[in-house]
């Protein structure tokens, strides 16, 4: 490979980590919809999680990678399970039995802004312009489609409570983000820290339905089981896989930036599998969000200037 290739090859790379991340997440979706509605959202993400866990477990196994960590990075592998692996997918889930999942998305793709904060604030990383512009696009874009949508909730304690809570999902999810790419560039393997990121998050769903008094039963069944492993092992593995390998190519801020395209991805699948009518006002807000992807990914590197890449094993 020579010097001049190795940019557009790294750009290629991190588009398809970044398209790849978007469209798996996003194709989650539908499955989920049936998910939350089959036990406690603390339970079933409780049970994703564990799935996750042990997938991850299996693959450190199988590859030869070592699952020690040192006892200082255990309080951020702690940090990084508690916030990206339980808190945020708990306040989503409880958000979307609030208020539409529409809106509840839009709110989510603020998480690129919360890490941008929290970058900042707790790392002193560089916040650029074309970060938030691009960020703000794509705001814009998920608050085209879901105007209508939000024109006609009215200002009630249920629509409040969505609110908020796909709000904390955000902060979560962005915060969570920053915590990975602290844990990445201490050197800790990818494979490795989502399992261990994953059991922390199970022990946290699982302790906060036990302490809420949640029933940890479940309704068994093939579509639930099918369902449960796709989101464990296609929409949680591979894709935080990829995501934290965005994060760790790219930065916090623009990884968590996926996160604004998630929504659009799942307005699509509806378009082509549930007879959603593709209106102006979709395709309006899809350029937009587009657009704004397109300002974040044709910037230069938003490593920090010294910051170098980690080596990681296989």
């Amino acid at each position: 490979m020579t010097q001049a290739t190795a940019p557009i090859r790294d750009t290629a790379i991190s588009a398809l980590l970044f398209t790849g991340t978007a469209i798996l997440w996003g194709s989650s979706a539908i499955v989920t919809g049936h998910q939350a509605v089959s036990g406690a959202p603390e339970v079933s993400v409780g049970y994703r999680m564990a799935l996750v866990c042990l997938t991850m477990y299996l693959w450190c196994r199988a590859t030869g990678q070592r699952l020690l960590v040192t006892r200082s990075d255990w309080v951020w592998i702690a940090a990084q399970g508690a916030l990206f692996f339980a808190l945020a997918f708990i306040a989503f889930y409880y958000a979307t039995t609030l208020i539409p999942s529409g809106i509840a998305a839009l709110v989510l793709s603020t998480s690129t802004l919360f890490a941008a904060f929290v970058g900042w604030v707790g790392f002193g990383q560089q916040i650029t312009s074309r970060m938030i512009v691009g960020a703000l696009f794509g705001v814009l874009g998920l608050a085209i489609i879901s105007a209508k949508q939000l024109m006609s909730l009215g200002i009630e304690n249920e629509t409040l409570g969505g609110l908020a809570l796909a709000l904390l999902a955000a902060a979560c999810t962005g915060a969570g983000t920053v915590v990975a790419m602290r844990n990445q560039k201490a050197g800790i393997p990818t494979a490795v820290l989502i399992c261990w990121a994953a059991f922390v998050g199970t022990l946290l769903c699982f302790t906060l339905a036990f302490v809420r008094g949640a029933s940890f039963q479940i309704v068994v069944t093939p579509a639930y089981i099918a369902g449960l492993a796709y989101l464990a092992i296609i929409a949680s593995c591979v894709t935080f896989f990829m995501y934290f390998r965005l994060v760790q190519r790219t930065g916090p801020t623009s990884a968590a930036y996926t996160m604004a395209l998630v929504p659009i991805v799942a307005l699509m699948l509806s378009v082509l599998f549930e007879g959603l009518a593709l209106d102006m006002v979709i395709a309006a807000g899809t350029a937009a969000v587009l657009a704004g992807n397109m300002i974040v990914l044709s910037g230069p590197s938003t490593r920090h200037k010294h910051e170098t890449p980690l080596k990681e094993t296989a």
